[in-house]
């Protein structure tokens, strides 16, 4: 009888054990095979190599699958869609740059009534539910471009021009940012022209030529993102303005490395945006977790903004970075 009830307390013990290790694997496995998705607009373009790469390297030390997407073009509608599409899948989280701050917000919330944390980053949709975004502070980042450029000038200042997004909010506020530092700081310069590049440089190259014709007083271009910052070095070096026309661009591609290096471009902004992807795949994994979310305390944790700063990169430091 006791050889019995040994045998049977060995029998469940053992089968406790295997259910146990069973359990574990399988837990870990769901784990590994959680799918995050990386979301922008003109997906091809250098700028987000840096932020995919911090999302991607994240997820992998997190033992995670991520995943990039995004519309080929500056088409709005077409990243909506391809939201859409991405949360047919059912993903454990999302981080998206949005193109247009208002139209992505019926789509977000939507996610975030399916289960599916989303964060913002670099572009914002401020009215949805998003739980965080990260970027740089975009009005800060415009009056540094403003100060740099306006030393760039001394002492006579002179006519500028701004190459910008103007739908984009993060735009936005970087052209306000700069705007406000010039009519507050330096009464010698003064705007004359602001064009929307649509994101493109032969666009840029053809309104900055333009801008150079109707106003050749201009001694100044600020250009808010990069393809604008390498159209714009086009136009001077075609119009024979190198070193007469100051250009201040924004991030780091290598066009724009390129033009600092040979000195047609002055200097550019350079956004973090290895941390904006590292630091949404930190947050998006929190909030995957069912316990997280309950956890009240530990969702107000998730900070509503994060603000990844910039450095500004001119012809002493510019090696620095073309060799990364």
């Amino acid at each position: 009888m006791k050889r019995a009830l040994l045998s049977l307390v060995l029998c469940i013990t053992l089968i406790s054990t295997f259910t146990f290790i069973i359990h574990k694997n399988q837990t870990k496995k769901e784990q590994q095979t959680k799918d995050f998705y990386m979301i922008t607009f003109l997906s091809g373009i250098e700028y987000w190599k840096g932020a995919y790469q911090g999302f991607s390297e994240k997820g992998k030390s997190l033992g995670v699958n991520t995943h990039y997407t995004g519309s080929i073009q500056y088409d709005i509608n077409q990243e909506v869609t391809i939201l859409e599409q991405v949360l047919s899948k059912k993903p454990a989280g999302i981080a998206i740059s949005c193109a247009n701050p208002n139209a992505f917000s019926n789509s977000i919330n939507k996610a975030i009534s399916m289960g599916i944390p989303i964060v913002t980053f670099d572009a914002d949709s401020p009215s949805s539910n998003r739980f965080s975004y990260l970027a740089t502070g975009n009005e800060k980042a415009g009056a540094i471009a403003a100060e740099t450029l306006a030393n760039l000038m001394e002492p006579t200042g002179g006519e500028i021009a701004i190459m910008t997004l103007p739908e984009q909010e993060n735009h936005e506020q970087r052209l306000q940012g700069f705007i406000n530092k010039i009519k507050r700081n330096y009464n010698n310069i003064k705007i004359v022209q602001i064009g929307n590049c649509k994101g493109d440089s032969i666009e840029s190259a053809k309104l900055v030529s333009s801008f150079l014709q109707i106003h050749p007083n201009i001694r100044g271009i600020f250009c808010s993102d990069a393809n604008s910052g390498v159209g714009a070095a086009t136009a001077v070096t075609e119009a024979k303005l190198q070193g007469k026309v100051k250009i201040v661009g924004f991030d780091t591609d290598q066009g724009t490395l390129g033009a600092i290096k040979t000195g047609v471009i002055n200097a550019t902004i350079a956004q973090n945006t290895y941390k904006m992807g590292s630091t949404a795949m930190d947050f998006l994994y929190d909030l995957s977790d069912p316990n997280f979310i309950k956890s009240k305390d530990k969702v107000y944790d998730i900070p509503y903004f994060v603000d990844t700063g910039v450095t500004v990169i001119t012809d002493k430091n510019v090696d620095k970075y073309l060799h990364n």
